[in-house]
């Protein structure tokens, strides 16, 4: 038995079903840093700076902010920045099926 090819409208039904299912969802890229203390006699001042330490790379209002994302939350930050690259790619395809639509529906009227 073959299977139905699914329309533009049901296409477009399955990925606003799929966008509200993105609910830890992170706009902005994941950056490793290292940094130098404060201490005057510490060795990262020469030589190996302290880190990795995980940040969240976001554009706002003011520009970019980095924050800093503790270690034990690394894996859900990435799969977060991932639902935001998902988000993204979304509303790509539904830009694209909601045009063909459009001229669908131009081409009947």
């Amino acid at each position: 038995m073959k299977r139905k090819k699914a329309t533009p409208t049901e296409k477009r039904d399955a990925l606003l079903a799929e966008m509200a299912s993105l609910r830890g969802l992170l706009n902005g890229s994941l950056v490793q840093r290292y940094s130098t203390c404060a201490r005057k006699n510490c060795a990262c001042h020469t030589g190996r700076r302290h880190g990795p330490r995980l940040y969240l790379a976001a554009t706002g209002e003011g520009g970019q902010r980095q924050t800093y994302i503790p270690a034990a939350l690394a894996e859900r930050a990435a799969e977060g920045v991932a639902q935001g690259r998902r988000l993204r790619a979304i509303v790509r395809e539904l830009t694209a099926l909601n045009l063909a639509l459009m001229r669908e529906e131009a081409g009947r009227g």
